[in-house]
């Protein structure tokens, strides 16, 4: 099939315009072409079928060197340069090569001839790159849009995994600076409390699947709080509740854990935290609250408590990453406390 679209398609392809012309011309003339001399056919036949392999060479390295343009990108500008050339081409032989042939025979090159020849040709070379390009360039748009995907996916993942990665120094600031309060008092809570801060870097260093059953990161919430209240002040008025019906769902893991660790650091007052994970309907909601020291009472209620830490600024970027318009996020006072809130799809 090649060698027929090679080798046979461009010479039908000039006599088929070949013949249009003559019919248009002969049918509005009245004028019969057998009639002349076949010498004078049979010239132009040679012509038009060599203007056909010439048209047809011309395209194929213009497609060629289009294709190169389109593995990187395809727009509107690159179809109209691409079209322009293929206009340029078609004139520029038809009257280099056609226009000479046709005042040399008959009576001559009339105005009529010379809009047939300029005319006729490139309507149906436009047609022919029309069928022959549509389906290229449509692959070409396809695989730009692909591309450009995986390339915006790649970065998303990488930036991911960056925000993820530096919740590790985070957390293990912390932990290591419980240990080292218990050191001094009582070496055997110290040691439990290296066995849970070791299942906790286990999760993390080793747990990376996308995403992990609600239980499992409940559970490790739980580990963690655990470590966390050995440091925390006797005073700690602590309430947490995880609902039971949370098993296999699933979430993106340490997503939970900044709102968890703001609340130890940042809780004062009455020294009061809540921490709540339920289901609601299709989403999960998980809540965290704390009383406020007293020095920040005087901020107005239902505004946002500016803290430039790294977990709430990661928490609100990978939320956007991976759940970019089904999640709620909420941060704010109120009255002597701070409210956080998550709540995500049931997956």
């Amino acid at each position: 099939m090649k060698w027929f679209w090679k080798y046979v398609f461009p010479g039908l392809f000039g006599l088929f315009i070949y013949a249009n012309i003559r019919v248009m011309n002969d049918t509005l003339s009245h004028f019969k072409f057998w009639r002349r001399a076949w010498s004078i056919t049979g010239i132009e036949l040679v012509f038009v079928v060599v203007t056909g392999y010439i048209t047809m060479y011309a395209f194929q390295k213009l497609f060629q060197r289009f294709d190169k343009k389109l593995q990187h990108n395809i727009n509107f500008k690159i179809v109209l340069q691409e079209l322009a050339w293929v206009v340029i081409i078609v004139e520029l032989i038809n009257n280099i090569v056609v226009t000479p042939m046709v005042a040399l025979t008959d009576d001559g090159l009339s105005w009529g001839d010379f809009a047939n020849i300029n005319i006729i040709p490139l309507l149906y070379c436009l047609i022919y790159y029309t069928v022959v390009r549509s389906n290229k360039l449509l692959q070409a748009y396809i695989n730009n849009r692909l591309l450009l995907e995986k390339t915006t996916n790649d970065h998303l993942q990488t930036e991911l995994k960056f925000l993820k990665a530096q919740y590790h120094p985070h957390f293990l600031f912390n932990a290591l600076n419980t240990v080292y309060f218990q050191m001094d008092d009582n070496v055997a809570e110290a040691k439990r409390s290296i066995e849970k801060f070791s299942e906790l870097l286990r999760y993390q260093l080793y747990d990376q699947q996308q995403t992990v059953p609600v239980s499992r990161e409940l559970h490790y919430l739980q580990n963690f709080i655990e470590l966390q209240k050995v440091r925390s002040s006797d005073k700690l008025q602590l309430q947490v509740h995880f609902d039971d019906s949370l098993t296999e769902e699933q979430v993106y893991p340490l997503l939970f854990l900044p709102l968890v660790e703001n609340a130890f650091k940042y809780v004062g007052g009455d020294y009061r935290i809540t921490i709540d994970a339920r289901k609601e309907e299709d989403r999960i909601c998980f809540t965290v609250e704390n009383s406020i020291p007293e020095e920040t009472a005087w901020i107005k209620e239902n505004s946002s408590i500016p803290r430039n830490g790294i977990g709430l600024e990661n928490l609100k970027r990978r939320l956007e990453l991976l759940y970019p318009v089904n999640h709620t996020f909420t941060a704010i006072k109120k009255d002597k406390s701070f409210f956080a809130s998550i709540q995500l799809p049931v997956i």
